[in-house]
């Protein structure tokens, strides 16, 4: 495989790297990182070491108040010129997004597309940090509300997304005048790196302190992180069992979490929708980075009277599914991230078939040329029922369950029969059914789509869902307003000194 990509992002393969957001900063203790593609170790990353973790938040704290008294449209301008870095770059970043962590090429350029969307709309937001004025009842005074930067924010990332995810959170924190701390996963230590060196470019070039924006590698650092009362906000993305121990961790010192958790997504198909688009939408949401994302498709609620079709329609569409080397624009599914995910990939289905599912597509491991490290599954689908444990659980890997209904008020009803709350959707060409579905009685995610599918979502509104799936929101709407503190003002410029509701406190 030719891996130009990596020297034109200054990686060198195999070779250890100063990688925690200092200039001088080597461990001596190095995270490989493996690609699920060919096994290869692409290359080394030097692991924080809790005195590196101290001299990083410092530095990150004395950046803060550099930062946050320049002017916001400014801070925006230098996202802008990141930005730009990115489109400079998106190619080879986009193809060391796909090799570390395994998803289609055109799925890792679109990650990075979506970090130069987010990039555009931060800097849209640096000239609207709105606050609002109200009217005071006390006489000849003006009421307003502000929004402060809150210092520092530290963001988690899954494997899954390597770098969108931070930017989504990054970005608006950065123009609010925040600086980040960023613990990127240990499975995909590398993009973080590449991401760090063409930011630290920008902000070298623009006289601002580095410590804007530093990364931290190594599971140890997330406990330092949860736990460390100078980092106001932590932001995680991960699973919902994770996010339980961020939350308590933050909130036992007060201070705030973004939870990105789990998702167990559901397209209910009705008897009125087009099949051709259920088709594209479902085995993408299924398929798409190998059911890898939080928004994937995990269950397809099909209405009696189109079951049958709507299987055999899928069936066809599986069968002509090309699976391997992600960089081969050819292929539609690459690996899973590593052996872990293809155990519990396995035990998913074992577990489906005790309760009384039903393969309607085989699933399996996949093995001989192009396939050696054993990360590569087929996509499978199951006929099941909602109530079975396993289809109450997240399984991130290329499962379909599939299950019928009669009435709309059924599939709602096996829609949100499930802990977790971020992504849904409906195919339907009726209205009454796509509008029963957006209202307070339909679905309860935090995403709802109409002829849409579950799967992925645009920068322009803000992200995440509810339930289990931790009530987080970040990217874009006014999601900005958790990365800010609000302050409310007041301001007297008469004579006098009334007092609210009319206490009087005369001596």
């Amino acid at each position: 495989m030719n891996k130009d990509f990596l020297a034109q992002l200054g990686l060198k393969a195999k070779n250890p790297g100063t990688w925690t957001g200092l200039e001088s900063s080597d461990s001596g203790q190095y995270l490989d990182s493996v690609s699920p593609v060919d096994g290869a170790v692409i290359g080394s990353v030097s692991m924080t070491t809790p005195e590196e973790y101290e001299k990083v938040i410092a530095q990150a704290a004395e950046a803060f108040k550099v930062w946050r008294v320049m002017p916001a449209p400014k801070r925006g301008d230098i996202v802008r010129q990141f930005g730009d870095e990115l489109r400079k770059y998106k190619d080879p970043l986009g193809r060391l997004v796909s090799y570390e962590m395994g998803k289609s090429l055109q799925e890792g350029l679109g990650e990075v597309q979506e970090m130069i969307d987010i990039c555009d709309f931060a800097v849209g937001l640096s000239r609207q940090l709105y606050g609002l004025t109200m009217h005071s009842e006390r006489p000849s005074h003006r009421m307003y509300e502000q929004w402060h930067p809150l210092g520092i924010v530290g963001i988690i990332s899954a494997f899954n997304f390597p770098v969108a995810v931070w930017s989504w959170n990054a970005a608006i924190a950065w123009v609010c005048g925040d600086v980040t701390v960023w613990k990127p996963s240990s499975k995909v230590p590398l993009c973080a790196v590449a991401c760090q060196n063409l930011l630290n470019s920008v902000l070298r070039k623009n006289n601002v302190p580095e410590g804007v924006s530093s990364i931290l590698v190594g599971n140890p650092v997330g406990d330092l992180m949860n736990n460390d009362k100078r980092i106001p906000l932590v932001s995680f993305t991960g699973s919902t069992r994770i996010g339980k121990i961020v939350a308590g961790a933050t909130a036992q010192r007060f201070g705030r979490s973004i939870l990105e958790l789990g998702g167990n997504n559901g397209i209910i198909v009705s008897q009125h929708a087009d099949l051709n688009m259920v088709l594209v939408g479902a085995v993408f949401g299924a398929v798409g980075t190998a059911g890898q994302r939080c928004t994937s498709t995990r269950r397809l609620i099909i209405h009696e009277s189109i079951y049958d079709k709507t299987i055999e329609v899928l069936q066809k569409a599986y069968a002509q599914l090309n699976i391997g080397d992600p960089l081969d624009e050819h292929n539609h599914m690459g690996p899973l991230i590593d052996t872990k995910a293809v155990q519990d990939y396995q035990n998913a289905i074992e577990r489906a078939k005790k309760e009384g599912a039903k393969m309607i597509v085989d699933g399996g491991v996949l093995s001989g040329p192009g396939y050696e490290t054993g990360c590569y599954v087929k996509p499978c689908i199951i006929e099941a029922k909602n109530e079975f444990e396993i289809v109450q659980e997240e399984t991130f890997a290329p499962i379909l369950y599939v299950m019928k209904y009669s009435t709309i008020e059924e599939a709602i009803a096996l829609h949100n029969g499930v802990p977790q709350g971020l992504s849904s959707a409906i195919f339907t060409t009726h209205m009454r059914e796509m509008e029963l579905f957006l209202s307070h009685e339909g679905s309860d995610c935090g995403i709802a789509n109409v002829n849409i599918g579950t799967s992925g979502a645009e920068i322009g509104g803000a992200f995440g869902g509810e339930k289990e799936t931790g009530g987080g929101r970040e990217s874009g709407s006014d999601a900005w307003k958790v990365y800010m503190r609000r302050q409310t003002n007041t301001i007297n410029y008469s004579t006098k000194l009334p007092l609210a509701q009319g206490i009087k406190f005369e001596f």
